[in-house]
Order: structure tokens, then sequence, then C-alpha cells
């Protein structure tokens, strides 16, 4: 019931940038599956009605499809591809960005017990889950407010603090719960994956990062691990190669230089280490970069 009207309302309103009138609100319209491509998937949660897209985090795999949902606690690199759309049945998603500040509010209102109790452990920056009923209404009911310009701007923020609700308290709760949460794990990792982001052509010493962070080097280690899926210098080395493969898009007939923006010293090695990530060496893929018009790869949605 809900998805059929999803479907209308998310086909009727896609535009080429994805944004919508609803600050916070994308919407993606996809009708080719392109060849999987790396991003960074933003904080956020994303609702699949038609089509599906898969996602890989370090060595994990997510696939969400219709009626399924996926959030994003913490800004990571990912390689996304949607992996059924065409013409006929373009894959069709809704996505919200996820703001801390927000998130914290609904949790300073909750009343005693209203918040589910979190299992043990760190959970994973990335989890994916069946949408349930009371979530996909809201999701609807704040995309009839893009057909509803009159009462957008009061209806808005209180349909998407409803649809922020109905994540917390729901069954990936304690994923979105963390970025609200100034002292938890997840907060501290994040405090890490912005350092390194900001610093990524920089060589590091994992206890100086783990001591920036607020945590020892073993507790820091770990849960770096459970919420981006790799270790520090492989989380930096994604991070490396991602912003070379960018520069390369525009200055493709400087690999070696490229190379040294971000962080390598030695040509042969960034060279090797970007062929194994992305399947060719650095100027065959700036070549074809240049050629493609690729579809935008990240968690949105």
């Amino acid at each position: 019931m809900y998805l059929e009207e999803l479907r209308t309302l998310l086909a009727r309103h896609a535009r080429p940038d994805w944004t919508t009138a609803i600050d916070g609100v994308l919407i993606s319209k996809v009708d080719r599956p392109d060849p999987p491509a790396p991003s960074m998937s933003g904080t956020v949660l994303a609702v699949i009605a038609q089509g599906a897209k898969r996602l890989a985090l370090g060595d994990r795999v997510y696939e969400y499809g219709p009626g399924q949902y996926l959030v994003a606690s913490v800004d990571l690199p990912v390689t996304g591809q949607f992996a059924r759309a065409d013409p006929e049945q373009p894959a069709l998603g809704f996505g919200l960005t996820l703001e801390p500040s927000a998130v914290a509010e609904l949790l300073l209102q909750a009343g005693p017990g209203d918040i589910p109790r979190a299992g043990g452990g760190v959970p994973s920056g990335i989890a994916v889950s069946d949408a349930p009923a009371a979530l996909l209404d809201a999701v609807v009911r704040l995309l009839r407010l893009l057909d509803e310009p009159r009462d957008r701007a009061v209806l808005a923020p209180l349909i998407k603090r409803e649809i922020l609700w109905r994540v917390i308290t729901g069954e990936q709760g304690a994923t979105v719960r963390q970025l609200g949460l100034a002292d938890s794990s997840l907060s501290h990792v994040s405090r890490a994956v912005r350092w390194i982001r900001e610093h990524y052509a920089e060589p590091f010493r994992v206890d100086e990062v783990a001591r920036m962070a607020g945590m020892s080097v073993s507790a820091f280690y770990r849960n770096f691990q459970a919420v981006t899926a790799m270790s520090p210098i492989q989380f930096q080395k994604q991070i490396r190669l991602q912003e070379a493969r960018l520069l390369l898009a525009t200055q493709p007939g400087d690999v070696t230089g490229v190379g040294h923006r971000v962080g390598y010293d030695n040509p042969s090695q960034f060279s090797r280490e970007y062929r194994r990530r992305f399947g060719a060496p650095p100027s065959q893929d700036a070549a074809r970069l240049r050629q493609a018009v690729r579809t935008p790869a990240g968690v949105l949605p």
C-alpha cells in the first residue's frame, strides 16, 4: 500500500541533481545499473521503493531493495551500485540526512523506558532492515508535502522528527542513537574518521589518533574496526585512493603528481594499489572516467 504511493511520489518529484524542496530530503531515480563506483556514504537514512542498491564497506556487503532501509551513522568510504534498474522500472529511492543535533534532541526528550536497551558491543556504522509500516507511512506523508507548498514549512520539520524517532526506536536504532551521544564509542570513532579524512595525505601513528579520539589503543582499534569494517590504515588508504580518482578525473596527465598529492611517495606503489582498488591503472581509469557519466554511488538513497 505505502510502497505503491511512495513509488508514484518519488517518480514524480525526482530531479537530475537528487534535491527536493524539503531541506535534507533527496530522491534518486536511476534507469540503468552502473558499474560499482566509490563515494562517501554521508550520515543518512535511505529507503528503496523500487529496484535495489548494493553497497560495499571494507569486507562487508549490504543490499537493500523495495521496502527496506539503510542507515549510515558515520561518513564512510563505500562502493555502491544500483543492482536492479532499467528504463521501464527505474530504481527509486528516498534519502534523509541524519543530523547529530536532531538525534540528541529526541534522545533528551524521550521518557524513561521509551528507548530500547542497546545490545552489547559497538554497532556497525551501516545497517539494513525491513522498513516497518509506520516508517513508510511517515516517509509518504513527508513526500506529499512536495505537492503542498503552503503546509511544507510547518509540517515538514514535524514529520522529519517522526521519521527520525521511528528509526531511533526501531531495529537499527542503536546505530543511529550513537550519532547523538557525545560520549558514545561511535562519536569517538567519528572524531578519528574526521581527522583522518582531513589529514589523509599525512602519515600517522595509530596510538596518536587513538589518544586524540580519547580511547586506549586496543579499544580504539577494536571499535574503529567494528564501525568501519577497516583498520585505521586501511581507511586512510581508501580515502587516499578515492581522492586520487577525483583528481585524476580533471588531471589525467599527471598521475605521479596526483599520487604525491594524496600521500604516495612511491609512484609504483600508488599505481599498484590504485589498480587493485579500481581495476585499472590510474591513467587508463582516468580516461574512462572522463568519458563516462556516472550515477552517484553513495548510500543516498
